[in-house]
């Protein structure tokens, strides 16, 4: 990076008016993180339609802020209500309203703070590191590449981390059919568009992820018969003491936290709550004390609290080399950037490197910020949780139907939001993850833009796919991807098979 760039990336960032925006959007992200049901991805989705009247770094700085800062404050019911506020906060739940239990709140809520922020600022250092290198290289990728990329990058979706590989599979293919609607490439020959002139275009991504992530939360909390939830504490001390004490005690579970996050963050598909699962159960297998987790041991809470964080920016490094999302956020922040001009790839780095370093000093300054921030929500916590849900989430509906509209100043945005509201939560109802499908969506057309490109160019020659180096080892790495269910399913019968005696 040189001098000029960086000097430019930095006026981009503490402009008064970006500095407003990433201040107003940390205090929605831990608002929203803070309500249990309100996840990031809703958080991100409803600053959407904001965005559309801001400039490209202050848009970006809006989704980044706010999704780091709800990611955190998802554990503050976590540990006062036994509710957490975002999934990436689910797997240490117990271990953190243990804790308030034993009359140690703050001290569960003061580490999910701090560790968060060291492991956001670890993933961003890596962001920084490795961000330029990947595109150097990417720059000599061509369709053939980007083909076996975007495959491997469904196929990470579906097969590795979710419960159910046939559940996986069912919302990725209909998010490939829903990708299918518009106009056909490259014939432009209309499909699936039953004579509607609103489907030309196919699918808006916007008021379908509306509808996905906040219309299907809310319509689970209409149809929920749960009494609301007591706070296990009214009044909350210093969540600062004692930590450089865990900072040093603990510090290697800190660093594989973070290190684990950011490798997570970059498979496309995985998001925060998969990294904090995977590092609190690493944390569980390599710690000395492992029989004191579910007790209200601090630990895990330390270790997946920065791994939540660090994975967030794990995510943007595919997001921003290939135009790949790591996540449903970054899905979202794709679709900001495309109607920025900022079209992600290899090239932006190139084309716009003041606003590609501008993201970095934001992603810098939103962990920074979280540790005033956060202590200050803390302190609100018991308030917030006190709002009454029948009149946030009507507000909530309201503001999903405006910026629904105002995508294409069209109803039938609306109509797709309430449309993907009602199979969002029909989806999560029975299982069936939302995030392969939103990646089949983004990640679809350019599949089958790569394919036909690569056939017109290759005139129809199907070993192009497999002959070019890079292309050959990103097919196997795919495969591998494709038979890891088929391996781990024989791996376990050999071991279940009674040995010869």
């Amino acid at each position: 990076m040189t001098w000029p760039v960086f000097i430019q990336a930095l006026e981009l960032v503490f402009d008064p008016a970006v500095l407003a925006v990433i201040l107003g959007s940390a205090v929605f992200g831990l608002v929203v993180g803070s309500i249990p049901g309100l996840t990031a991805t809703m958080a991100t989705a409803l600053l959407v339609p904001i965005t559309f009247f801001m400039p490209p770094v202050p848009a970006i700085a809006a989704i980044v802020t706010a999704t780091a800062m709800a990611i955190f404050a998802g554990d503050i019911p976590g540990a006062l209500l036994r509710i957490p506020g975002t999934p990436a906060s689910a797997a240490y739940t117990d271990e953190a309203y243990a804790m308030t239990l034993k009359g140690q709140a703050e001290l569960a809520l003061g580490a999910g703070l701090v560790f968060s922020a060291i492991g956001g600022l670890f993933g961003t250092a890596m962001m920084i590191w490795w961000s330029p290198l990947l595109a150097e290289a990417a720059l000599s990728f061509t369709s053939f590449e980007y083909f076996w990329l975007v495959v491997l990058g469904l196929a990470g979706a579906v097969f590795i981390g979710n419960a159910s590989t046939l559940k996986a599979c069912v919302s990725l293919l209909l998010g490939l059919l829903i990708a299918c609607v518009g106009l056909e490439n490259p014939a432009a020959h209309p499909r699936f568009t039953f004579g509607q002139a609103e489907l030309l275009g196919g699918i808006d991504l916007v008021p379908m992820m509306v509808g996905m992530f906040a219309v299907s939360e809310l319509l689970r909390y209409v149809t929920s018969l749960d009494p609301p939830a007591r706070l296990a504490v009214q009044r909350l001390g210093n969540v600062f003491t004692g930590m450089w004490a865990l900072t040093k005690r603990y510090r290697w579970p800190i660093l594989r936290g973070s290190a684990l996050g950011t490798i997570v963050g970059i498979q496309p598909g995985s998001g925060a709550d998969m990294a904090s699962w995977m590092s609190y159960a690493m944390s569980k297998r390599f710690s000395r004390e492992s029989h004191k987790f579910g007790t209200g041991h601090i630990e895990g809470i330390i270790e997946s609290g920065a791994a939540n964080n660090s994975s967030l920016a794990g995510a943007w490094i595919p997001a921003l080399v290939f135009g790949i999302p790591g996540d449903s956020v970054t899905a979202i922040a794709i679709g900001v950037l495309y109607m920025k001009n900022l079209n992600p790839g290899p090239t932006i780095f190139l084309e716009n490197p003041q606003n590609i370093y501008a993201v970095f000093f934001v992603f810098i300054l939103a962990n920074l910020i979280m540790v005033p921030l956060g202590w200050a929500t803390i302190r609100l916590a018991t308030r917030i949780l006190s709002v009454s849900r029948a009149l946030l989430m009507p507000s909530i509906l309201v503001f999903c139907i405006v910026g629904a509209f105002s995508t294409a100043n069209s109803v039938s945005g609306i109509a797709v939001m309430l449309a993907f509201g009602v199979l969002g939560f029909l989806m999560e109802e029975n299982g069936i993850p939302v995030a392969p499908a939103i990646l089949g969506v983004v990640l679809g057309k350019m599949m089958e833009e790569n394919f036909i490109t690569s056939m017109i160019k290759s005139d129809d020659d199907l070993s192009m796919f497999v002959t070019r180096p890079i292309a050959m080892w990103l097919a196997i790495a795919t495969a591998l991807v494709l038979l890891w269910p088929a391996g781990s399913w024989a791996l376990r019968r050999l071991r279940a098979m009674p040995m010869p005696h």
